[in-house]
């Protein structure tokens, strides 16, 4: 029962995912935004969301009224009020802007809390398969991809908002329904913990840094990585209309790279039980350099489709990988916190794609965009080559300075 539930969660999330992220441009540029509108307001709400993601990690793991499963229905609540707004606001650039950066900002800054829920629950007693449950998240956002850029197409984006609302209450109910089954003992351990951890974990990026080297440079090239990535998915219909194609277009080609995600990530054990997570992350991120760089060459959908296949190595590698490598090299105390750096410098990817991105489409060309997104991930390869390889995963307290 809580795989099942886990897994409504998950896909209902990344049904809202897709049309709140992943058609973001297609939303915006219907509602009278250039491409460098576009990427402001992408930037806008990943920096706040990269600033406010550790922030959060940090208040939960303390005892108090904010724990993963209020933050999440909190998020929610969140985002159906803001997509009520959007559905009153059509053309209105000065509302849908800070209304739908909010709601981008809020979705993106709870996926680590599901994750971080998955595991509280599991330590309760809770059977959850997290590997099946967030793999058949991904397959849910092919789905939905495969039926919203057809849909959308006929009907026109108000089907965005109308699917985001769905997807936001089936999330609601779900998340309702998730009791943790009381264990006394379990509750005391977790609550002295918590007290101990103010003396025990790293609690800043400089602090983890110093902590974990190997993980602290690895950042770095986790931007790189996800400044192409996000270039590619935030502005793919750009590309898309480019290539020839249209919003179907666009649904199919988020199809392949989401459906590909659940083999790998409901396999990943079997995997990491020969592959170590630190080669993972390196072949990750090669992936992810091939990927946009076939799209530097690309002259036609076909090679679009062929781009998005490498998604198979890149994030479906990644993301798993990389919660395997904080949960094995760090301490217990640190390992949210770490899941949240991780998704921080994703975002962090993601800002620096939009800024640059959006200016460069409204300036030069799409060409112009991708020569420059494999450029700074061809960078982080080597940059995440070294870290994994070079540097030392965890210096002990009592290492020598």
């Amino acid at each position: 029962m809580g795989t099942f539930k886990y897994t409504l969660l998950n896909a209902a999330y990344f049904a809202a995912f897709c049309t709140i992220h992943a058609y973001a441009a297609v939303y915006l540029l219907a509602n009278g935004f250039n491409n460098t509108e576009v990427g402001i307001l992408l930037a806008i709400a990943n920096i706040t969301s990269a600033v406010f993601q550790p922030v959060i990690a940090g208040i939960i793991d303390k005892p108090g009224f904010l724990t993963n499963k209020r933050f999440i229905l909190i998020s929610i609540a969140v985002i159906l009020a803001g997509c009520i707004i959007l559905m009153c606001v059509p053309g209105k650039k000065a509302v849908i802007f800070p209304v739908y950066a909010l709601i981008y900002m809020i979705q993106f800054a709870y996926q680590p809390v599901m994750t971080a829920l998955c595991f509280e629950y599991q330590k309760a007693g809770c059977s959850i398969f997290y590997g099946l449950a967030r793999g058949l998240g991904s397959a849910s956002f092919a789905v939905s991809s495969l039926i919203i850029g057809p849909v959308v197409e006929k009907n026109g984006i108000s089907v965005l908002i109308w699917g985001s609302i769905a997807a936001m209450i089936i999330s609601a109910i779900v998340m309702l329904s998730f009791n943790k089954p009381a264990d006394k003992d379990s509750a005391e351990k977790t609550s002295d913990d918590k007290i101990m951890e103010p003396a025990t974990a790293h609690n800043s990026l400089a602090s983890f840094a110093k902590t974990y080297p190997a993980f602290g440079l690895f950042l770095v090239a986790t931007i790189c990585f996800f400044f192409a990535h996000n270039m590619i998915n935030d502005f793919m219909i750009q590309i898309i209309r480019n290539l020839g194609g249209r919003e179907t277009e666009l649904g199919i080609a988020n199809f392949l790279q989401a459906i590909l995600e659940l083999p790998v990530m409901a396999l990943i054990g079997l995997i990491l039980k020969r592959i170590s997570s630190e080669k993972l992350l390196i072949i990750s991120g090669v992936a992810f350099f091939v990927k946009i760089l076939i799209l530097v060459f690309a002259n036609g959908m076909p090679m679009m489709y062929v781009s998005q296949s490498f998604q198979l190595f890149a994030y479906a590698v990644f993301i798993p990988a990389g919660a395997y490598y904080v949960s094995t090299t760090m301490e217990e105390l640190d390992q949210v916190k770490g899941q949240a750096f991780i998704t921080s410098a994703i975002t962090l990817g993601g800002v620096f794609s939009n800024f640059i991105s959006g200016y460069i489409l409204d300036h030069f060309s799409i060409r112009v965009m991708l020569i420059t997104g494999s450029v700074v991930c061809a960078i982080g390869v080597v940059i995440g080559a070294v870290a994994m390889t070079k540097l030392p995963h965890h210096v002990a307290e009592n290492a020598n300075p």
